[in-house]
């Protein structure tokens, strides 16, 4: 995959991750759909600003003829309602599903007939793997979202479509502005993100903590939860 030149699209791209990305693929040298909910809070020079509900079939699909010429589809927005399976509002975890299992889906149902093989990212999480109570809709919503990412990447091997799964811990970000354990820094993900498709590969693993928690699922689970 070659960042330079290509066309690009970053759903969530008016804060977070979703900025970074939207500015470091610009910095080398793609041009830049920044799709956002509100798009008036995206403030990128250079990029293409379009409004985008991903939880929105029809938003989608007007995005969609908005920019047929996209050959890398950032899948990054995405949220955490804060919100337990067992004693949690169901319409908070119906948002999270929502969002992070149809929405993606429905980016790439949307987007992957018009790549011309290209790339796919796809904006995971350590709680792909691991669950914490707090945040169970959110884990459960993350391990749907790692498997639909393996399951796309092989229906769309045979059109030579690469497809990557980004894994992290809490980023410097809004979004984990109450987290007070260590955050990597967003830039630093980012960068490894588009380093890793530059090269091809299907995981990218972006921080230690991430790393830890891939590796213990060899182990017992007592031993990691406990």
């Amino acid at each position: 995959m070659q960042i330079s030149g290509a066309v690009a699209l970053v759903t969530g791209a008016n804060r977070g991750l979703g900025r970074h990305f939207a500015r470091q693929l610009l910095e080398r040298g793609a041009k830049v759909y920044a799709t956002a909910r509100r798009p008036e809070l995206v403030d990128l020079p250079g990029a293409h600003v379009l409004r985008l509900d991903i939880t929105d079939p029809a938003s989608i699909a007007a995005a969609a003829d908005a920019a047929p010429d996209v050959t890398l589809l950032v899948n990054n927005a995405g949220l955490d309602t804060v919100t337990n399976l067992v004693t949690g509002d169901l319409a908070e975890i119906r948002r999270e599903i929502d969002t992070h299992f149809w929405g993606t889906l429905g980016m790439i149902r949307a987007f992957a007939p018009r790549l011309g093989g290209g790339a796919i990212l796809n904006v995971l999480s350590a709680m792909s793997w691991f669950n914490h109570d707090g945040h169970t809709a959110y884990g459960a919503a993350k391990a749907a979202e790692w498997n639909l990412t393996n399951g796309v990447r092989l229906e769309l091997a045979p059109h030579k479509t690469l497809v990557t799964a980004l894994h992290l811990g809490a980023a410097d970000t809004d979004m984990s502005r109450d987290y007070e354990g260590p955050k990597v820094d967003p830039a630093l993900v980012v960068r490894s993100a588009l380093d890793g498709l530059e090269q091809d590969r299907i995981e990218v693993v972006a921080d230690e903590w991430s790393a830890h928690v891939k590796a213990s699922l060899a182990g017992d689970p007592s031993a990691f939860y406990g």
